[in-house]
């Protein structure tokens, strides 16, 4: 179910998840980005990737579909491997995720040391949910996701048939496919990192 279906059941819902939505992937590709960028890759600023305006990282059909599926995605940002190497590439691709455990880490951090508050904690829970969501889902690693150009930048063969494949205007089709066949486990999984976030900074379930 779709974002959409919040606005007549729960409005305040919608708009905090899709504000933290937007800014969640924004950050994510901004991450990309910055990192891309840092290790000697001008491509991400001629693209005017650099940036943490959203406007410059969501993608209109991405949106769209998060807003009626319940699942989307933002434009990803172009990088040229050749400028940063197999493990700048690794970590172009590991900076995404990365920056949303970081700010699920520091949503679970404010939780504990600011005072009780009803909004406040929605909030936060839900950035929390949302950025751990963001990480465990990008680094499953199958084409079009982080966690495929992690494993390519690991094993260079098989991230050439990784890449062969992302090529195929089926690739998509299929990944969604994949998504929705294994959206229990994926789901079990982003339960368990979303524990581990919490008790590592000691806030009790």
């Amino acid at each position: 179910m779709g974002l959409i279906s919040l606005l007549t059941t729960n409005p305040t819902a919608f708009v905090i998840i899709a504000v933290a939505l937007a800014l969640s992937l924004t950050v994510h590709e901004f991450a990309h980005a910055w990192t891309a960028d840092r290790l000697g890759d001008p491509t991400p600023r001629r693209y005017g990737r650099v940036t943490l305006n959203p406007a410059r990282h969501l993608d209109p059909f991405g949106t769209l579909l998060l807003l009626i599926a319940g699942f989307g995605f933002a434009r990803p940002v172009p990088i040229n491997p050749n400028n940063l190497g197999r493990w700048g590439t690794l970590w172009v691709s590991a900076a995404g995720p990365i920056s949303n455990l970081l700010i699920a880490f520091v949503a679970a951090v404010l939780l504990r040391v600011l005072p009780a508050n009803q909004i406040t904690d929605l909030v936060l829970l839900y950035v929390l949910s949302i950025n751990v969501v963001l990480a465990v889902f990008n680094l499953i690693p199958i084409p079009l996701l982080d966690g495929s150009r992690i494993l390519g930048a690991l094993v260079p063969s098989l991230g050439r048939s990784l890449a062969q494949f992302e090529a195929q205007p089926f690739s998509f089709v299929i990944v969604m496919l994949f998504i929705f066949i294994a959206r229990d486990p994926i789901g079990n999984i982003i339960s368990s990192v979303q524990r581990w976030v919490l008790t590592t900074v000691g806030v009790g379930l």
